[in-house]
This record gives structure tokens, sequence and C-alpha cells, in this order.
């Protein structure tokens, strides 16, 4: 799949899930914000409702009085004479009307007759059937004329609460434990069962009580506002504040599902993240192996040529007669043979990469003397090259539990690319080093040859990597031989890293073993 491919379904894949986290976002918001809406409306509605019930709180409240005021004075005017007494019975009337909701409400009226006088009753008993009917018609205009009185009676009542209810204080005209108990009833009613905090706010703007503490500020948007009573005077008006603490939890309890679907989108972008790294670095492996089969490939035949050639030159009679000939043309073959055996290993160490973890054949060693060993057969490769090569064994405890033949790979493997990344005109030095530190044993080996970008120092043990070098190619390589140090030592559970050299000359690679009484 070609790169521009992956990066075109990476865009589509991407734009899929912003517009999916975008349309999760927006239908939450517009459910919160519906939600908050009817929870207004509701509770406004019952406000509203409230400030009604207080209204007809004061409506019964004035008539009351004022028949008490009209009862007391007829009593004063029928009082009992010195010539005779008076006796008055109690009739009660009740009076019912219909509120704006259409809720029939009843009022319950009294009024005085003097009992002296015969019962209707009785009256009717003893008249004669044709006075019957004008009894009737007396008692039916008796109840009209006593009708009308109370009619002008409660007019009057309204006329004088229009005048003076909206002078008096708040405190006075209504009770606030009742009506706390109204906003919790109506409250219940409509559906919203949380607890709440109220204030009443008179005509001045001050607070004159307030049903509790608040314990944060809140805002602005969460607290109701509703006129106490709306008929009276706008410079007059009261109001009352309702604030409802827990209303952000009651309503983000209705899109509790919002949890397990941020889980879900988080998991699908580390999906989708992961499976994006993963097949990028796919591509990239696929294609430094393709590099190295062709590098391979082409590396292989040069020698599988050249002895093709020179078998065909030993069949040569005339060749066989001259020993100069047939030695030179037998060391061609031997050392071909050499460099195929050295690309197959390369093989096989690539190889070794495709298993979890390389069987080792693990035995005590000592450090110290691997290393001597190594530095006295190295030794002559490095004065090819007019360079030294120096060993500065300082660990004093240097048994380490290894397979010596890996690990001999390892150490000739940094040695190797000493000298061919050495630089031609500064004479190579190779320092080989152990030491002890922190219950550890560390080997180092460093060289002045031309080091490694600072950028590259970890990406150097990677597989099919080599640092960028430009246009020059007198170096091959794979990219298989650091990456098969690093594997070898961690299998061992040690480490390797790369640092500068001494001065910022040359490279030294680090490594951390564990020695064999850890």
């Amino acid at each position: 799949m070609r790169k521009s491919t992956i990066w075109l379904l990476a865009v589509v894949m991407a734009f899929a899930f912003a517009g999916l986290l975008y349309l999760q976002v927006n239908y939450v918001s517009e459910i919160l914000k519906t939600r908050s809406e009817q929870f207004n409306e509701t509770a406004r509605k019952s406000l509203a409702q409230v400030s009604k019930n207080l209204e007809l709180d004061e409506t019964r409240t004035y008539i009351e009085e004022d028949l008490s005021k009209e009862i007391e004075t007829y009593r004063f005017q029928n009082a009992p004479t010195s010539s005779g007494s008076q006796q008055f019975s109690q009739e009660r009337f009740q009076f019912q009307f219909k509120d704006s909701n259409g809720y029939m409400q009843s009022i319950e009226l009294h009024s005085f007759s003097n009992t002296q006088s015969q019962p209707l009753s009785s009256l009717l008993q003893k008249q004669s059937p044709n006075n019957i009917v004008n009894t009737s018609k007396e008692l039916v205009e008796a109840y009209k004329r006593r009708y009308l009185y109370n009619s002008v009676l409660i007019n009057e009542v309204v006329v004088s609460m229009l005048k003076t209810s909206s002078l008096k204080p708040i405190e006075e005209r209504i009770n606030f434990k009742q009506l706390n108990t109204y906003l919790k009833t109506e409250f219940v009613n409509n559906g919203l069962n949380l607890p709440f905090v109220f204030s009443v706010i008179n005509k001045d703007g001050n607070t004159v009580y307030q049903s509790g503490e608040i314990q944060k500020q809140p805002i602005a948007s969460d607290i109701l506002i509703q006129v106490l009573f709306p008929n009276d005077p706008p410079s007059r008006q009261n109001y009352i504040r309702v604030y409802f603490p827990t209303k952000r939890d009651y309503i983000y309890s209705e899109v509790t599902f919002i949890v397990p679907s941020v889980i879900f989108s988080l998991m699908l972008l580390v999906t989708f993240t992961f499976t994006l790294y993963i097949v990028f670095r796919q591509k990239k492996l696929s294609e430094m192996k393709n590099d190295f089969i062709n590098n391979m490939t082409h590396e292989l035949k040069t020698p599988v040529s050249t002895i093709s050639l020179a078998s065909q030159m030993l069949k040569d009679s005339d060749i066989t007669k001259s020993p100069d000939v047939f030695k030179h043309i037998s060391g061609v073959i031997n050392d071909e043979t050499k460099r195929l055996g050295f690309l197959v290993e390369k093989v096989l160490q690539m190889s070794l990469f495709e298993r979890q973890k390389a069987a080792f054949k693990l035995k005590e060693v000592d450090a110290n003397d691997l290393i001597a060993n190594i530095a006295n057969t190295f030794v002559l490769k490095v004065e090819k090259y007019d360079g030294t090569l120096d060993i500065d064994l300082r660990a004093e405890d240097s048994t380490i539990y290894v397979d010596e033949l890996h690990l001999t790979n390892v150490l000739f493997n940094l040695m190797d690319n000493a000298v061919k990344y050495r630089r031609p005109d500064v004479p190579l030095r190779l320092v080989a080093s152990t030491w002890n530190e922190n219950g550890k044993l560390m080997i180092s080996i460093e060289d002045n040859g031309i080091g490694i970008k600072k950028e590259y120092h970890k990406k150097v043990f990677d597989r099919f990597f080599r640092v960028p070098t430009g246009n020059v190619h007198d170096v091959k390589g794979f990219g298989l031989g650091l990456a098969y140090v690093r594997k070898i030592v961690e299998d061992h559970n040690g480490s390797i890293r790369a640092e500068n050299g001494s001065g910022n000359v040359g490279t030294k690679f680090i490594i951390t073993l564990p020695l064999i009484k850890s």
C-alpha cells in the first residue's frame, strides 16, 4: 500500500472520528439545554401558582376581616333595648367563584336574622295554600336582597384591597412558613422534589427573609424570580427568588449515558492512533526489509560470480601448470567463500529477531578475561590501519552469567564498527574498559571515529537503520549489527546506550550487565 493511500485513510478516519465526536457533544449539549429549559419552565409554573395562592389567601383574609366589622356593626345597631330584648339567629352562606385557572373557590359568609319573628318554616305551615306561594316569593326576594347586599360588600372589599394591600410591608402580607409549604408542595406536585433556598425581596430591593444559606455563589441563570403579587403597582411589587443547589446534578443525571460514550470514544481514539502507528511502522519495516533483500541479493551475486569464474579457470589445464596463478585463484575462492559465510551470518542474525528470545548456552564468564582475549585477536586488524587498541580493566567483580559466543560477537561488532567508521586522516584509537557501578558490570567500547549525531543515538539500535551519510557509499552494511547487539544484551537482562566520545569526538557504547551474584 502506498504511503499516500495510508495518509488518505488516516485523514478520512480522523474526519469521521471528529464528526462523530462533534455530533455527540452537540447532542449532549442540546439535551442539557432542553432539560434546563424544561426545569426552569416547571419551576416558573410552580412559582406562578404559589403567587396565586398567596393572592387568594390575602383576598380571603380581607373578606373575613371586613365581614367581621360588618357583623359587629349590625350587632351594635340591633342591640337589646330597655323595653325588650331581641334574639338573632346566625345563617351561613357560601359563595363560590372560579379563579383564573378554572378552579372553584368558596368563601363562607355569616348573616343574622331576628328570631323574634316566626321562622319561615312555621309561617309556611300556618299559611293557607293560597298564601304559601306569596310567602315563597317573599322568601326568594329576601335572599335576592341579601345576595345583592353581600355582592356590594365584596366589591367594597376588593376596592379596599386595591387601595391598601400594596401599602402594607411584605412581612405583614404573607406568612413565610406558609410560603415555604406552598413552594415545597407545588415543586413536589410538578416533579421537582429537590432541596431549594428561597428569599423574599421587598419593593426597595432588600432581602427580608431567606430560608437557608447558599454555600457557593450561584450562576445568575440558575436563580428564578417571581413577583409575589402581580396586581400590585410596579413600584410596590415584591419578589421571591428561588435557587436549587442540586439543579445541575439533577439535569446531568438525565445524561449519564455520556460517561460510557466518552470512554468508548477515547478507546476508539487510542485504537485508531495505535493502528495508524502500527501501519506506518510496518510499512517502514517492510521498506527496510525490501531494501535489505535487494542489497543482500546484490551482495550475494558478486562472490557467487567470482567463485564461478575462478572454478571455470581451474578447469583450464594451462593454469594448473602455473603454481602462482593456481595459488592466487585458490585464494580468491577462499576469500569469496568467507564473504559468503559472512553474508549468511547476517541473514541468520536477521532471523534471530523473528524469535521472541534467543536460545543461549549460559555459563560463568570472566568479562575481564573475555575482553583481553578479544583485544589480542582484534589488535592486528587495528594496527593494519596504524591504530591502537587499549584496555582498561578496572572491574574488581567481573564474573557474569552469559552466552560467551553471542557476547563475543557483540564486542566484535562494536569494535568492527569502530574500524569501519574511522576518520581516514586521524589514526584510530580504540579503548575497551570495564568497571563496577551500582552492583553491576559496565563495559565500554570507545573510539575516535566520525561519531554519531546525538539525535541518532537511540535510532542506531533499530533494525535496518543506518545513519545518513549523504551520497557516500564507501561502507557496506545492512543496519543489523547494532540491532543484533541490543537484542543480545537485553536478552541477558542488560542494557546498552550510545554517547559521544571524549571531547565530543567519536562514539562510546556502554553496556550494563548484571553480575553473577545478582
